[in-house]
């Protein structure tokens, strides 16, 4: 059963439903045109997952995640579901684009938006980056996203109890640093 997301994820608003599942069922049928358009619609709800998990390579793990979704996008059987499966596909091309990225050379933090107080994003940008990129997908998941845990478990390809497990010690992580 498709999982319809509230316009606060990124989804489409109810109005725009249609109309996105028009243009994914487009692109399916390999109209390059509606291809473009379905991308550029996803590219700001892909960056906004991206972002504080990949830190300075969110921009890098966006356009992998598109990457995917462009040759994927055949294999999406119901367009109601397009949302959450894109989630999926932007958490997990995050996480493995930090874990790559720490591997090499520690990255610096990618730009979050700073409504209001920029000190105060780049406070949390520089606890979010003690953290380790599985650890932010399931923060970003829960608490950006608003996703439970057995949603957040089915994205990332997780049991709940993992989810749980590394949830509590994000938590803990974020709140040791952002106190110290």
């Amino acid at each position: 059963m498709a999982e319809p997301d509230p316009p606060a994820s990124g989804g489409p608003a109810a109005g725009d439903r249609a109309a996105t599942a028009r243009l994914v069922r487009a692109a399916q049928r390999g109209d390059t045109l509606a291809m473009n358009d379905l991308l550029d619609e996803l590219a700001p709800f892909v960056g906004r997952i991206c972002a504080p998990i990949a830190l300075d390579d969110g921009p890098d793990a966006a356009q992998e995640a598109l990457t995917v979704v462009f040759r994927s996008l055949r294999g999406l059987k119901e367009p109601a579901a397009l949302y959450g499966w894109v989630r999926t596909i932007a958490a997990r091309e995050a996480v493995r684009v930090a874990r790559r990225a720490a591997r090499a050379v520690p990255a610096e933090l990618a730009e979050l938006p700073a409504p209001g107080d920029p000190q105060l994003a780049a406070d949390i940008r520089d606890v979010l980056a003690r953290l380790s990129p599985e650890h932010r997908a399931v923060l970003v998941l829960r608490d950006l996203e608003g996703l439970d845990e057995r949603t957040a478990a089915e994205r990332l390809g997780l049991r709940v109890g993992t989810v749980k497990s590394r949830l509590h010690r994000a938590r803990d992580t974020f709140r040791k640093a952002w106190s110290a």
